[in-house]
């Protein structure tokens, strides 16, 4: 991808967010789009190689459209900043996790799991990894996983890299609070990812550096995921 360009796109967007500007400058997004576009195809071909539960998807089944949803926002600007791609088996808008891969300046990131997940679910997931705890400590204490993601409780959604958004203060209702791996029952979701630089996705060489990472990740989410696919 061209990410030079589709960076500088973006940042022209941040600083002209407005329908008479985008509209003009409409040929340049179309390029942007197909560019990217093309990488997505190409990733979901790529990660088809070892998840070929992703093989029947099409680009339009992971991408996003570039305009925003404003009624509930007090930010009223018409366009996204950024361009992103969700690559899960079950569709961009179920609960089955999947690959994120997103294209922002100063802003891009790598990612892998499920972002948010209701109560009941959740409460599931930390019952199977009570009864399956060596498996679990297999998914996300491996030296693969550590290296990319790090673990739970070390990092904010700010920093390099991370495992879990968000977390409870205390330990869940039910469960026991001297668990001896409590820091994993306390996660709100169970989601990795990685910053990355603004150069990363440049080139035809990308793929080659974005499939470590998610392989290093799918043990876990496929954990995760055969609980989910209980509910969906």
């Amino acid at each position: 991808m061209d990410t030079q360009r589709i960076l500088q796109f973006l940042k022209d967007v941040a600083a002209n967010n407005n329908r008479p500007w985008f509209q003009s400058h409409k040929d340049e997004y179309d390029a942007v789009r197909q560019d990217f576009e093309a990488g997505v195809a190409q990733l979901i071909g790529r990660i088809a190689d070892f998840d070929d539960s992703v093989a029947h998807l099409s680009v339009k089944d992971c991408t996003y459209r570039f305009y925003r949803d404003t009624r509930f926002s007090p930010d009223k600007s018409p366009y996204k900043r950024h361009l992103g791609a969700y690559i899960s088996a079950k569709g961009k808008k179920s609960l089955h996790g999947g690959y994120y891969i997103h294209l922002e300046p100063d802003g891009c990131l790598v990612a892998c799991g499920s972002y948010w997940l209701p109560t009941n679910i959740l409460t599931s997931c930390r019952n199977e990894m009570m009864g399956n705890e060596e498996e679990w400590l297999r998914c996300v204490e491996n030296p693969d996983f550590q290296k990319y993601f790090g673990a739970p409780e070390t990092a904010s959604w700010e920093s390099k890299q991370g495992f879990g958004l968000e977390r409870l203060k205390t330990c869940p209702a039910g469960f026991p609070k001297d668990y001896p791996h409590l820091r994993y029952l306390r996660q709100k979701d169970y989601c990795c990812w990685r910053r990355v630089s603004d150069t990363f996705f440049s080139g035809d060489k990308w793929i080659q550096k974005v499939i470590p990472l998610f392989q290093a990740a799918k043990p876990m989410m496929d954990f995760v995921n055969n609980v989910i696919d209980d509910y969906e």
